[in-house]
């Protein structure tokens, strides 16, 4: 697989991939016995063929993922947010969706593997990430 660094952040963005060791190779997809695909929908025409916006559909969609997260978390599944690179408009021709349609998210769905292993990153600090405003 070729990854244009151009549109991706360059080296820099290389080098941050090695640090916890990710490749074009997502096992997390191709080993998941269920993937789920969230499509983000800007607007839908009527059968008279008016268009209807959708406002606010991105923050719509991101909140509806977020509670599938812990729903599925509650019931022991895992899965990891993922949007791979340049795959939206193959998938969205694959099951026939409309052009307007937009991959959100891709969400491998399972039970944790024995060899799973997570990246051990530090939280930041909450003042770094937070102000109290009295």
């Amino acid at each position: 697989a070729v990854v244009s660094t151009q549109s991706t952040g360059g080296k820099k963005w290389l080098a941050d991939l090695q640090t916890i060791k990710t490749t074009f190779v997502k096992e997390y997809i191709s080993e998941a016995p269920a993937i789920i695909l969230v499509f983000k929908v800007p607007y839908h025409d009527d059968e008279k063929g008016v268009r209807h916006n959708h406002w606010y559909y991105e923050a719509s969609v991101s909140i509806a993922v977020g509670i599938l997260l812990c729903a599925l978390n509650n019931v022991g599944l895992v899965t990891v947010t993922s949007t791979p690179m340049n795959c939206g408009p193959a998938l969205r021709r694959l099951l026939n969706r409309p052009d307007h349609e937009k991959l959100a998210y891709l969400l491998p769905i399972g039970y944790p593997s024995d060899k799973a292993t997570v990246p051990d990153f530090a939280r930041k600090p909450l003042d770094e990430i937070c102000t109290f405003i009295e």
